[in-house]
C-alpha cells in the first residue's frame, strides 16, 4: 500500500511514497523508549500550552474574574485538558479514539461563553457547558448520519466566524486589556507588538522547534519586556501553593435556556472540528479512521467537556497543531501523547504554574491572541477557498451569514429591545451566522462542496 510496512493492527509504521519524503518514524501502537518518548511529549505540551492558557485567560478577563480566579481557572483548564487527553489516548470504555490526540480549551466557545457570562455570570456558564454536553455525545453515535448536515461551506463560515468575533478581543487585549485605564498606551501598544512580530518572524523565518513554538517563545520575551515598564505583577505568585486539590463546582451552577442553547449550537461546531484532526491523526499513518475511533473520540470531547464543566473548566477538544506536529516528526505514538497528558495533570495541580500563566500582561496575551485568532480565521478560509466552488449560490451564504454573524457582534446595541434571553441568543455572532449558513444551504437550490467526506477543519485552540 504505497509503500507501507503495516502493523498487525493496521496502522502504517513507517510510511514514505514518490513526491513524499516524509517517514513516520513510530506508529500508533508504538512505545518509543523513555529517554525519547519524555522529550517528545514535552514538545507537544510546548506546542499546545499558550493556547490552553490563553483561552480562559480571555474568558476569565471578559467577564471580570479576579486574579485568584483566573489563576484557578487556568489550573483547572490545565489539569482537564491532561485528563481528557489521557482519555482519548487510552479511553474508558467506548469513550476515547486511542489514538495519539491532544486535548484542550476549545476557541469554538470563547466567544459564546463571553457572551454566556457578560449576561448571566460565571454559574451559568459552567451550567450551559454542562448541559449542552450530551449533544456532542449524540453526534458521536450518529456522527455519520449527522455529518452531512455539515458540508464544507457551513463548516467554513462557522470557523472564520469563531476568528471574526474574536478579533475584537484580541485588539482590546493589545491596548492594555478591557477596561484599562492606560487603555491604548503606546507602550501596551508597543509590547503587543513586539510579541505579534516575533511570533510571526520566528514562525516564518525559522524551522523545527523554534518555529513550532513562535508564540510561546515570543511570549516569554514579552513577560521579559514588561517587567522593566511595571506592567508584570507576580505577587499572586508568591501567595499561590504549591500543590492544590480540585475542588468541583467551585463557582456554582445556574441554567438559563438561551446559554444552553448558544453552548449546544458551539458543542455541534466541536464535534465538526474533532472530526477533522481524528481523520488527520490516522491520516499521518496512511489510513482512514474506523467508526469506532470516530464515535470513540466524539464522546471523549462530550464526556470529558462535561467533566470539565463540574471542575471548573471550559469545553476541551482537540489540538490541530498537535495533529500537524505528528506529521511534522513522524511520531504518531500515542505513547509519547499520554505523556504529554501526564505533564498538563502535574501542572494543573501545581498553582503556582497557573499563577504565573495568570500574571501574563494584556498586550503579551493581546499580541498572541492577535496571531491566535486570525490563524482560526485564516483556516476557515482555507476550507472555503480548496473545498467549496464559489459561485453565485455560495458566495451569496457566505456573504450573508458572515454580515449577519459580525453585525450583531460589533452593533449589540441594535438588540436592546429584545427580551434579555433573546439578546443572548441573537447577540452572538457564531451562533447567528453559523445558522443562517446552515439554513441558506439546505433551502438554496444546489449544494455546500457537499463530497460525503468529513471536513477537515480545525481550531486551537
Amino acid at each position: 500500500m504505497d509503500g507501507n510496512t503495516m502493523h498487525p493492527d493496521g496502522d502504517a509504521t513507517k510510511s514514505s511514497s514518490s513526491g513524499d519524503d516524509q517517514l513516520i518514524e513510530y506508529g500508533i501502537e508504538d512505545d518509543p523508549k523513555l529517554t525519547e518518548a519524555i522529550p517528545l511529549g514535552l514538545q507537544h505540551l510546548l506546542a499546545m500550552f499558550l493556547s490552553t492558557v490563553a483561552l480562559p485567560l480571555v474568558i476569565a478577563g471578559a467577564i471580570g474574574l479576579n486574579d485568584a480566579e483566573t489563576a484557578f481557572i487556568v489550573q483547572m483548564a490545565l489539569l482537564v485538558a491532561g485528563l481528557a487527553t489521557i482519555v482519548q489516548v487510552y479511553s474508558i470504555g467506548p469513550v476515547g479514539a486511542r489514538l495519539p490526540i491532544v486535548m484542550g480549551t476549545s476557541a469554538i466557545f470563547v466567544a459564546p461563553l463571553i457572551n454566556i457570562g457578560a449576561t448571566y455570570g460565571v454559574a451559568a456558564i459552567f451550567g450551559a457547558v454542562i448541559v449542552a454536553a450530551p449533544v456532542e455525545i449524540v453526534i458521536g453515535y450518529f456522527y455519520e448520519d449527522l455529518r452531512r448536515l455539515f458540508p464544507p461551506l457551513v463548516t467554513g463560515i462557522v470557523v472564520m466566524l469563531v476568528g471574526l468575533t474574536l478579533i475584537p478581543v484580541a485588539m482590546d487585549y493589545s491596548a492594555g486589556g478591557p477596561g484599562s485605564e492606560n487603555f491604548g498606551a503606546l507602550y501596551n501598544l508597543g509590547l503587543a507588538g513586539l510579541v505579534f512580530v516575533l511570533a510571526i518572524g520566528l514562525n516564518q523565518y525559522l524551522e523545527g522547534f523554534l518555529s513550532i513554538s513562535s508564540i510561546l517563545i515570543a511570549v516569554v520575551v514579552g513577560y521579559i519586556v514588561a517587567y522593566p515598564l511595571g506592567l508584570l505583577d507576580l505577587s499572586g505568585v508568591a501567595n499561590a501553593a504549591w500543590v492544590e486539590v480540585p475542588m468541583p463546582l467551585e463557582f456554582g451552577l445556574e441554567f438559563h435556556p438561551s446559554a444552553i442553547l448558544i453552548a449546544a449550537f458551539a458543542y455541534v461546531i466541536a464535534s465538526i472540528e474533532t472530526i477533522g484532526d481524528i481523520e488527520g491523526t490516522t491520516g499521518t499513518v496512511g489510513r482512514r479512521a474506523t467508526s469506532d475511533e470516530m464515535s470513540g473520540g466524539l464522546l471523549a470531547d462530550g464526556v470529558m467537556s462535561m467533566f470539565a464543566g463540574v471542575f471548573n473548566a471550559f469545553p476541551n477538544t482537540s489540538f490541530s497543531q498537535n495533529v500537524g506536529l505528528i506529521g511534522f516528526t513522524g511520531v504518531a505514538s500515542r505513547f509519547v501523547v499520554g505523556i504529554c497528558g501526564v505533564f498538563l495533570v502535574v501542572l494543573g495541580l501545581i498553582p503556582k504554574v497557573s499563577a504565573v500563566a495568570a500574571a501574563m500582561p494584556d498586550p503579551v496575551l493581546g499580541g498572541a491572541a492577535i496571531v491566535l485568532f486570525g490563524m482560526i480565521f485564516s483556516i476557515g478560509l482555507r476550507i472555503v477557498s480548496n473545498r467549496v466552488e464559489l459561485n453565485r449560490r455560495n458566495l451569496t451564504i457566505i456573504a450573508v451569514s458572515v454580515v449577519l454573524g459580525v453585525g450583531v457582534e460589533i452593533t449589540p446595541e441594535m438588540l436592546e429591545q429584545l427580551p434579555e434571553d433573546v439578546q443572548v441568543l441573537v447577540g452572538s455572532g457564531l451562533l447567528v451566522g453559523g445558522v443562517a449558513a446552515l439554513v441558506l444551504n439546505l433551502v438554496l437550490p444546489g449544494d455546500g462542496g457537499l463530497d460525503g467526506e468529513p471536513t477537515r477543519s480545525t481550531t486551537d485552540d
